[in-house]
C-alpha cells in the first residue's frame, strides 16, 4: 500500500475571506506544479481532497498535471482539524491514493501513521508532498519514503 498524502499549496492570507474559501497564490499554484511533477509515473488510483477552496484547487491542478482521469472525491475528513484517527479509518480499504489536506492535520496524520498516537507532527511546507507506504495500512507501523518540500 502506498499513500500519498499533499499539503495545498499557498493560499490567500487569513482574514482576507473565510478559511474554507481562501484561493491559492500564483506561487501557491507553481508549488503545486512542483509537487505534481514528483508524482508522475505513480500508481495512483484516486485523489480526495479536503472541500476547502485552495486544497480543491489543489487537486485540481495535480489531476490536470497528471492528465488523471477519474473525478477528485470530496471528503469532510481531510479538513484542517480532523482527527487522524478518523481519517485513517477512512482509508482501511483504499491503497495508491493521494490525500490533499491542511495543517495541523497533514503533520498530525503523517506523525499518527508513522509512530502512533502522542508523537510531534511533521513538519510540512505548503505543497509538501509525502510518501507513506507498508503492506497494509497499520497505525504506528507506516513508512515514511520522504518529504518533497517545492
Amino acid at each position: 500500500m502506498k499513500l500519498w498524502v499533499l499539503r495545498h499549496g499557498e493560499a490567500e492570507p487569513h482574514g482576507t475571506r473565510p478559511d474554507s474559501e481562501r484561493t491559492l497564490t500564483a506561487h501557491g499554484r507553481e508549488e503545486v506544479l512542483r509537487a505534481a511533477a514528483e508524482l508522475i509515473g505513480q500508481p495512483l488510483t484516486a485523489i480526495y481532497a479536503s472541500p476547502y477552496q485552495r486544497a480543491q484547487e489543489t487537486a485540481e491542478i495535480v489531476r490536470t498535471a497528471l492528465g488523471f482521469a477519474p473525478e477528485i472525491r470530496t471528503v469532510d475528513w481531510l479538513t484542517p482539524d480532523t482527527d487522524p484517527d478518523k481519517v485513517a479509518e477512512q482509508l482501511v480499504s483504499v491503497s495508491e491514493v493521494l490525500l490533499v489536506s491542511h495543517n495541523p492535520l497533514v503533520g498530525n496524520l503523517l506523525s499518527y501513521l508513522q509512530h502512533g498516537a502522542g508523537h510531534p507532527p511533521e513538519k510540512v511546507s505548503t505543497a509538501g508532498l509525502a510518501e507513506l507506504e507498508n503492506n497494509e495500512l497499520l497505525i504506528g507501523s507506516m513508512k515514511l519514503n520522504g518529504i518533497k518540500h517545492p
